[in-house]
C-alpha cells in the first residue's frame, strides 16, 4: 500500500479513537487522566474503523513516542507508548506479546506532565488502576524517551516494591540482601544503569 493509502487509513483509525475516548470517564484518583471501563483492544478499534482494510494497516504509524520499552532474557517484551490524537489529546497504550491496549487518555500532547502522572499511577498500582496486571521480575533491558533518571528510578522502585520483585533486582546486580538500613533505591539505581546500557 502506498504512503498516501496508509495516511488515509491512519486518519480513519485516529477518528475512531477520538470517538472512543469521548466515552472514557474521569476518576478522582486518576485525575487528570480518563480511563475506559476496561482496556480497549487497539485491534478492535482498527477492525471497526477499517473493516477489510484492517490487515494492511501498519499500527506503528499511530505511535507518537514510546515511554518505556522493557525486555527480558526469555524473549518477553512489554512497552507503554503514546498516540497523539488530532485534538492534541494523548492516548496511553501498552503492548505485550499478545495484544495492544488503550489504557487511558489525558493531557494535550505538549510536555511530560501527564506522561509522568500516568507512569506514576501505573507503578503505584502495578497497572490495576488501568485494568492490567504487571508482574514478574526485573527486565534485563530498558529503553525510555524520558531522560529524567531520578524519575525512572522512582518509577521502578515503586513498581518492584508493589509486585514484590526486589529479589530479582538484587539477583540482576549480583547483590545479596543487605541489612535493614539499606535503601532499595540504591539497588534500583545500579540495576537501571545496567539495563539502560544493554
Amino acid at each position: 500500500m502506498t504512503g498516501l493509502g496508509q495516511r488515509q487509513l491512519r486518519i480513519r483509525v485516529l477518528e475512531a479513537l477520538e470517538r472512543r475516548t469521548k466515552q472514557f470517564r474521569s476518576r478522582e484518583e486518576l485525575w487528570p487522566l480518563r480511563v475506559p471501563r476496561e482496556p480497549v483492544r487497539l485491534d478492535d478499534v482498527i477492525d471497526e474503523a477499517l473493516g477489510e482494510a484492517a490487515p494492511v494497516f501498519d499500527t506503528g504509524t499511530l505511535r507518537s513516542r514510546t515511554l518505556l520499552h522493557l525486555a527480558w532474557d526469555d524473549g518477553g517484551l512489554w512497552e507503554t507508548w503514546v498516540i497523539a490524537l488530532p485534538s492534541k489529546a494523548k492516548l496511553y497504550c501498552d503492548s505485550d506479546d499478545e495484544e495492544t491496549r488503550v489504557l487511558a487518555s489525558g493531557g494535550r500532547n505538549e510536555g511530560e506532565e501527564s506522561d509522568r502522572v500516568f507512569l506514576q499511577l501505573l507503578a503505584e498500582s502495578a497497572g490495576e488502576l488501568f485494568g492490567i496486571e504487571m508482574s514478574g521480575g526485573a527486565p534485563s533491558r530498558v529503553r525510555s524517551s524520558l531522560t529524567d533518571r531520578a524519575f525512572l528510578v522512582e518509577f521502578f522502585v515503586n513498581l518492584f516494591e508493589v509486585i514484590g520483585a526486589e529479589g530479582s533486582v538484587r539477583a540482576a546486580i549480583a547483590r545479596a540482601p543487605l541489612g535493614d538500613g539499606h535503601d532499595f533505591q540504591h539497588d534500583v539505581e545500579d540495576w537501571l544503569a545496567m539495563a539502560l546500557k544493554t
